[in-house]
Order: C-alpha cells, then sequence, then structure tokens
C-alpha cells in the first residue's frame, strides 16, 4: 500500500499528515488536502518561531490568540523580518504567518523556520535586480511585506513547496538551486 493520501504531484505524505499535532484528520478530503480552516484551528494560539540566515537572530512569539493577531508580537516580527542589507523596517502581512502556520501543521514539524529574506526596501530590491542577473520582480511583494523566502531544515525542499501549494494561497515559487521557497499573499499561482 502507498504512502501517498493525496495524488503523487504534491508530495505531502499521509505520515506527515497524521502526525501534524493529532489533527491531521482535520485537514484530509480525500484525494487532496483541503484547506485548513477547521474550528478547533481558529481557536488555537498561534505561535511562530524563525532563525534569520543574514542576522543570525531568533525569534519565537505568539503571533495570534485563535483569530486575533496579537500587536505587540507583529511589531517584534516586523523588526525581526527587516530589510537586511539597509535596516528598514516595514509592515509585514500577518495573513504570510498564518501560511507559514499551515504549513508546518501540515508538515507535522515544530522546527523554527530559515529566512532568507522578509520585507525588502525599495532601495534593495533595486539593487538585487540589477546585480542578481534575474530572479527579483521588479514589483515584488516583498517590498510590500507580502512575501518572505524560507526553508525548514529537516525538510525536503519539494515537500515544502508541496506543503504551500496545497494551500492554495498566494504565491509560491520555487529555488532549488538557492534552497528555498517563496510565498507570499498575492494571488494563488507557482513558479
Amino acid at each position: 500500500m502507498s504512502q501517498k493520501l493525496i495524488s503523487p504531484s504534491t508530495g505531502v505524505t499521509r505520515r506527515r499528515l497524521l502526525i501534524a499535532s493529532g489533527l491531521g484528520s482535520l485537514f484530509v478530503s480525500a484525494p487532496t488536502i483541503a484547506k485548513v480552516t477547521s474550528p478547533v484551528m481558529a481557536k488555537l494560539d498561534k505561535q511562530i518561531n524563525l532563525n534569520h540566515l543574514h542576522t543570525t537572530e531568533s525569534i519565537g512569539v505568539v503571533y495570534a490568540q485563535g483569530e486575533r493577531y496579537v500587536d505587540p508580537a507583529l511589531t517584534q516580527l516586523n523588526q525581526f523580518l527587516r530589510d537586511h542589507y539597509t535596516q528598514e523596517v516595514g509592515v509585514m502581512d500577518p495573513k504570510l504567518y498564518d501560511i507559514l502556520f499551515d504549513i508546518r501543521v501540515l508538515l507535522g514539524v515544530r522546527e523554527p523556520y530559515e529566512i532568507f529574506s522578509g520585507y525588502r526596501s525599495p532601495f534593495t530590491n533595486e539593487r538585487l535586480r540589477n546585480t542578481r542577473g534575474g530572479g527579483v520582480a521588479k514589483k515584488s511583494l516583498h517590498m510590500e511585506g507580502r512575501a518572505i523566502d524560507m526553508r525548514l531544515l529537516d525538510v525536503p525542499l519539494e515537500e515544502l513547496r508541496d506543503a504551500a501549494i496545497s494551500l492554495e494561497r498566494g504565491g509560491v515559487g520555487f529555488y532549488p538551486k538557492d534552497k528555498f521557497v517563496h510565498v507570499d499573499t498575492g494571488d494563488f499561482r507557482t513558479w
């Protein structure tokens, strides 16, 4: 019997789903994964744990209590996810944290995300566009605080990407060469 519960193209295994804090059964709708929007999840404190690869800083905060965002935690996260080139602090979209939270629940993992990039100032974005040889959008959602580039150390990038895609919320970019997955709160799309 196959270990896959959903279509092979998603790569999220049944084992990972069932491990998900004992809540795996709330998210399964054969043959695909349902969106993570159960009444049980709506009441939970939502914590996010991040390690920034460029600043070497770490943070772990409860950013929401049920459906209510915690303003002091959002302020801390804005500071943490600042443009690491210019130190400019932007305002991050809290829905981004919901996506990250839901991905971890789907995958049944607890380790922190490793962050490559959060907020990006227009100055930094333009500089990267001119020095990176492509791959940086002129109107990047990073400049609006609506995108984050990340990975989970013990999760294969393909599995992380597939979990993000299964949510069907925002954009999901896959960068295996650079070892990260991009998620954003824009329209649902993949690349």
